[in-house]
């Protein structure tokens, strides 16, 4: 059985301290539908986070 993951979308926005709390509740709140949330810093602007939503 093949696991693939699908990209729903992705943001990129001011980096927040707090914003991985909001993934984390996301994450904790919405995986029995599916779905998966991260954050990243953006590679290019360390002032910058990266919001993906994801299909599991």
């Amino acid at each position: 059985m093949e696991n693939k993951i699908e990209v729903l979308s992705t943001v990129t926005l001011g980096y927040q301290a707090d914003l991985y709390k909001i993934v984390d509740m996301l994450n904790r709140t919405l995986k029995e539908d599916d779905l998966m949330f991260g954050l990243a810093l953006d590679k290019k602007d360390q002032e910058k986070a990266v919001f993906t939503i994801y299909r599991t």
